[in-house]
């Protein structure tokens, strides 16, 4: 590691005083957190103000961590020390499989070129790009190790988008997959160190990793250091960055994956979200790592890859989102389709999952979806229930170690069976990155999710939709969701979106958007004659607008702001 001289510098220069020309926050005084290891200090300095918390709540035994705590050390020295070095940590559709010995040696390799090479301190932004592979979360845990803060970003984004993210979060280091360079460097970000990984020449990050010493030593983070911002996946609007904590990582793992998951060393995790996602970084590398088992990492994970991939890797763990469990039962009917029966858990969140798609997926597999709710704020999913306790056509109830309510527009609950905000609080909160939207997110101690649910009187929540997303027509409320529900249940209805178009006569029409079955006719009369007899006329769609694909975020979250634009859907 560098020398501690070289950190006494850097914690006197002028962005460890302030940034962007706001005085620096007495973060330590102010929230009470514990003495921090960065010397960076830029991640502390731009925490919300203290009233813009929401109240954290630790109140189960295995929330209780240390106040000195590195995520990464504990996901991967802790778990070797536990089970052993020779059992097998991170999977390759290559088939290529490394031990969790191995994963460690190329991690502290990784570390020591960070910090005794390329200069990164404790608290500085790192960007890590990349397709979904073994090298890319070997970075992630390097970058976790050396105390500095990961930026995870999706391969697909572009140059604009990094171009935003690295202004907003002042990344000055990346390390990048080569063949996803270009428009990285195309973004012109000034004062970027970009490094490659799995290029060629002897400053390749892993060149200059196989010469660097096999053990390295974990910088002595607080368990309330940032170990990480996340950026929201930008639906609409300026992306953004969402501040999570060292302790956060495992609370996540301690509460979810613990409790409802329930995984054993035995388990083989995969799925098809990316790293740059908060939902793919959870189930596919803290998930696995804290219960010591594996994980399958594939570049390509669309519903046609998965499904051969869990049958040749014995997969017992699946996270993907409910569109992938649609397309995926279309191929389970297909003669010779491949046999899935290692699967024991299927995971799905991003969007709403219809009851008819999980009625479907558990007539044919026996496997019970396990639903959930999760935001980029906090971190992973809440709200969920598995085995027994699945409601179908309910999201669930608050995962043990989360608490959650409905409340109306001034932050009181609402009665049992009325719709309002969802509220959630737990061992994870929301603290955006310098973002004055901290106000909208929490209000009264808790995070408002924006969604707008329905709670019964046995504590179980079903979406209705999102807040911004009701249609209001002629009076009426209807929930886009509902809509959508109802026409899946046509045989010819791959996907749909539904949404609510500006009409002088009823203030809003609904419009709904679909993506037809391969091969079968594209007759909106059919549609609609179907849908009389599933909902009350009202809520029936005026419009039904075929299209070969909905349009989506890099993440598979569904742009419905794109289609009440005016104009044809591209």
């Amino acid at each position: 590691m560098s020398s501690p001289s070289r950190y006494a510098r850097c914690a006197s220069s002028p962005q460890a005083r302030t940034a962007r020309g706001r005085p620096a926050v007495d973060a330590k005084s102010a929230l009470r957190l514990h003495p921090s290891a960065h010397v960076d200090t830029f991640a502390r300095e731009h925490l919300p103000p203290p009233e813009q918390w929401p109240a954290l709540v630790r109140d189960r035994p295995e929330l209780h961590y240390a106040d000195r705590l590195n995520c990464g050390a504990e996901l991967l020295d802790r778990t070797v020390e536990r089970l052993g070095a020779d059992r097998p940590a991170f999977r390759a559709g290559s088939g290529d499989v490394w031990t969790y010995g191995e994963l460690q040696r190329h991690v502290d390799r990784i570390a020591h070129v960070l910090t005794g090479e390329l200069d990164v301190l404790p608290g500085q932004r790192v960007l890590l790009r990349g397709p979904t592979t073994p090298w890319l979360a070997a970075c992630w845990l390097a970058v976790m190790k050396a105390g500095a803060v990961a930026v995870t970003v999706l391969a697909q984004q572009r140059s604009h988008e990094l171009a935003t993210m690295c202004e907003i979060a002042e990344v000055r280091h990346a390390l990048c997959d080569a063949r996803v360079v270009d428009d990285l460097v195309k973004a012109g970000i000034p004062g970027l160190a970009v490094t490659t990984f799995g290029g060629d020449g002897d400053d390749d990050l892993l060149a200059r990793a196989a010469r660097q010493p096999d053990v390295y030593e974990a910088v002595d983070t607080a368990a309330d250091d940032v170990a990480l911002i996340a950026f929201t996946s930008g639906t609409t609007g300026r992306p953004k960055g969402c501040m999570h904590f060292h302790s956060d990582v495992l609370a996540i793992a301690d509460t979810f994956a613990r409790h409802v998951l329930k995984p054993g060393p035995d388990d083989v995790f995969a799925g098809s979200p990316p790293l740059g996602f908060t939902f793919g970084l959870g189930g596919l590398v803290i998930f696995p790592l804290r219960f010591g088992a594996s994980s399958l990492l594939l570049e390509q994970a669309g519903p046609k890859q998965l499904l051969p991939a869990i049958a040749e890797h014995g997969v017992t763990v699946l996270f993907t989102a409910p569109t992938a469990y649609r397309v995926m039962l279309d191929e389970l009917r297909e003669p010779g389709a491949p046999d899935v029966s290692t699967l024991r858990r299927c995971v799905s969140a991003g969007e709403n999952l219809p009851a008819a798609t999980w009625q479907a997926w558990h007539e044919r597999t026996a496997l019970r979806i396990i639903n959930g709710i999760g935001a980029t704020e906090l971190l992973h999913i809440f709200i969920s229930a598995a085995d027994e306790a699945i409601r179908p056509g309910t999201t669930g109830r608050p995962v043990p170690g989360w608490h959650a309510r409905v409340v109306d527009d001034s932050g009181a609950p609402v009665p049992d069976g009325e719709p309002g905000l969802l509220a959630v609080r737990g061992p994870v909160g929301c603290r955006y990155l310098g973002d004055d939207r901290q106000l909208q997110y929490v209000r009264h101690g808790w995070n408002v999710t924006g969604d707008t649910y329905v709670r019964d009187a046995d504590g179980y929540f079903t979406y209705v939709a999102r807040a911004d997303d009701m249609i209001i027509s002629a009076g009426y409320n209807i929930a886009g969701p509902e809509v959508e529900e109802a026409l899946l249940r046509h045989p010819d209805v791959l996907e749909t979106a539904v949404v609510g178009r500006p009409d002088e006569l009823r203030g809003q029409t609904v419009v709904a958007y679909v993506v037809p079955r391969p091969g079968t006719e594209r007759d909106p009369d059919r549609l609609r004659e179907f849908m009389k007899g599933e909902l009350v006329p009202y809520k029936c769609p005026r419009e039904i607008v075929f299209l070969d694909a909905l349009p989506r975020t890099a993440t598979g979250k569904l742009q419905r702001f794109r289609l009440r634009e005016p104009g044809p859907v591209e």
